[in-house]
């Protein structure tokens, strides 16, 4: 149980960073992988979230920080679905994470259960396990503390079809607001978090800790920022000519 508690007051006030890549990236392999959560922990991460078993395995061998765990796939849609079923929280727990994130949202799941249901029965199951539910709104979060989530995260906010039309909208500083302001458990700030000034705003708004992705972890998606940074620029000063 304290080890249990533990790995959350570990991260209070802190970043957690976010080590995953796509399929195609070169920096997509467990070794890599662990190299990048090895340098968030010697730059001051208080955590590390990873995707895939063997991924957890490799970060859990480099770093002393809590590690939250998932397996990322697809709704037949095409968007983003975190840890889709049974077997894929077995997997997680095998390999050493120290918590479980999954999707807790109301869409059906290709196993068949909506989130929370999905929720419901990994609560039973896994009553020694920390749950992180990654949800996309309001309701999602209060649902989601009501099932038995040990904390709830803002991460799939502008992920689902539902609030699609918030992902070119920066930060959803609203919803972890909100849901800081509403749930006893802990609150996560995760999504399109940028900026050092982003991740520090979140604390001001009572989230408990922050995850920052792409702007520490994503070599390729931090080049295309400036890239598109610079090219934009260009073209604002020919339109002056």
């Amino acid at each position: 149980m304290m080890e249990y508690l533990n790995s959350i007051a570990n991260v209070k006030n802190g970043l957690i960073v976010s080590c995953q890549f796509d399929a195609d990236d070169p920096f997509n392999h467990p070794e890599y992988v662990s190299l990048f959560a090895l340098s968030a922990q010697m730059g001051g991460a208080a955590g590390i979230r990873t995707e895939g078993a063997q991924n957890i395995a490799a970060v859990k061998s480099k770093v002393s920080l809590p590690v939250i765990g998932l397996i990322q796939s697809a709704y037949p849609d095409g968007s983003v679905l975190i840890t889709g079923d049974f077997k894929e929280v077995d997997e997680i727990i095998r390999a050493g994470a120290d918590m479980v994130a999954l999707d807790a949202t109301e869409r059906i799941r290709p196993n068949g259960l909506t989130g929370f249901e999905f929720l419901r029965r990994v609560r039973v199951d896994h009553p020694g396990t920390l749950l992180l539910a990654d949800v996309s709104t309001f309701e999602e979060g209060v649902q989601a503390a009501e099932l038995g989530a040990d904390l709830v995260s803002t991460t799939l906010s502008g992920y689902t079809p539902a609030t699609a039309q918030k992902r070119g909208a920066g930060v959803d500083f609203d919803l972890i607001e909100r849901l800081s302001g509403s749930l006893v458990v802990p609150v996560i700030a995760e999504g399109r978090i940028l900026l050092p000034g982003e991740a520090a705003h979140v604390f001001d708004l009572g989230a408990y800790a922050v995850v920052v992705g792409a702007a520490i972890t994503r070599p390729t998606v931090i080049t295309q920022m400036f890239v598109h940074e610079i090219q934009h620029g260009i073209r604002g000063n020919e339109k002056k000519d």
